[in-house]
């Protein structure tokens, strides 16, 4: 378990500095998730940190709002979920899932470790950011799609573009998630 607290240790702490270096006539910028603005998009990541922290029985601290503080909202999201992800028995507590029997550990890495890679990702876009993803990451963000399956990957993400030929793993890796990188 101490391997998924410090990869999403490092995945979120990309992802704070990315939102941190958001100028402040960027957070209506339109991300590569069409639907959503800069700030809908931080909205989205805080909220599936609280859905994650709800499946497994643990009410979400108070904080400010998207809306009043963008990076504040993350961080005390962010922060809960760290904590407890370093805290052998609550990373443990387990929940039914759509994918199966999963623990907290379990669900923040699937999930909230590839959202906070792809979305940071999505973030630089919308905001002329450095846009790389670790090449570290992008191994394990393969085998954590490849958990969750075609159809969880689907219904989180839009439908697979086929990459330029010559295309890196980052390209790729975005293109099977629905992104023209």
């Amino acid at each position: 378990m101490a391997e998924v607290a410090d990869r999403y240790r490092r995945l979120s702490d990309v992802f704070a500095s990315r939102i941190e270096a958001v100028a402040p006539d960027g957070w209506d910028a339109i991300t590569p998730c069409p639907d959503w603005n800069v700030r809908d998009l931080i909205g989205h990541v805080v909220e599936m940190n609280q859905i994650h922290l709800g499946l497994v029985g643990r009410k979400p601290r108070r904080g400010p709002t998207v809306g009043e503080d963008p990076l504040g909202a993350f961080l005390t999201t962010r922060d809960q979920a760290q904590e407890d992800l370093e805290d052998p028995a609550k990373a443990a507590v387990e929940f039914d899932s759509r994918f199966g029997r999963w623990s907290f550990a379990q669900a923040i890495d699937r999930g909230m470790c590839v959202d906070l890679a792809v979305h940071g990702w999505d973030l630089s876009q919308a905001t002329g950011q450095d846009d790389s993803i670790d090449p570290d990451v992008l191994p394990y963000l393969w085998r954590s799609i490849e958990s969750i399956g075609e159809e969880g990957i689907r219904f989180g993400f839009g439908p697979a573009l086929d990459p330029p030929a010559d295309a890196d793993e980052q390209t790729r890796l975005l293109a099977y998630l629905g992104r023209r990188a």
